[in-house]
């Protein structure tokens, strides 16, 4: 049987919900505690971070809702697919944004579960913002009138 490569970028799982419903104002990279069978299952390329998001636990945060799938080979030593996963950070950086999600109604969301060239898996957290419908129709528009801008300038020459 042949094994799934991962993608060639290192990116294993990737929430594209996010950045339509959030305004995200910062982006952090930041490590993930482990075990080895989520690291085998991850470079297989097999994980969700859709419904994950970020929060603070006794002064460290955890990212919650990442589901990785178990990985068959491993028979009984396997993991639990969604339990809690440590995110490794500078205390400095774990005030900042605790204090921005507990002050001004900042989420933390996951935006991208990758591999670093190194072979270190990481997480990019996004620090956003909610969006109201209103704000998504907004963004449309937007979109497609600039697509309609290069169109039109592409068609003139």
């Amino acid at each position: 049987m042949a094994k799934k490569e991962s993608p060639i970028d290192g990116t294993v799982a990737r929430n594209r919900k996010a950045l339509r419903d959030y305004f995200i104002d910062d982006r952090i990279e930041a490590g993930i505690v482990l075990t080895g069978t989520e690291v085998k299952s991850l470079r297989e390329g097999r994980a969700t971070i859709n419904e994950a998001f970020a929060r603070d636990k006794d002064g460290a945060l955890w990212l919650e809702g990442c589901h990785i799938p178990q990985y068959d080979p491993a028979g009984r030593d396997n993991h639990e697919p969604n339990r809690s996963r440590k995110l490794l950070l500078h205390h400095k950086e774990i005030a900042r944004l605790t204090g921005a999600t507990n002050r001004s109604g900042y989420t933390l969301v996951p935006l991208s579960l990758y591999f670093n060239n190194r072979g270190i898996a990481k997480v990019e957290l996004g620090l956003g913002k909610g969006k109201h419908s209103y704000d998504k129709r907004a963004a449309v528009r937007d979109r497609d009138w600039k697509r309609q801008q290069e169109r039109l300038m592409r068609d003139r020459g």
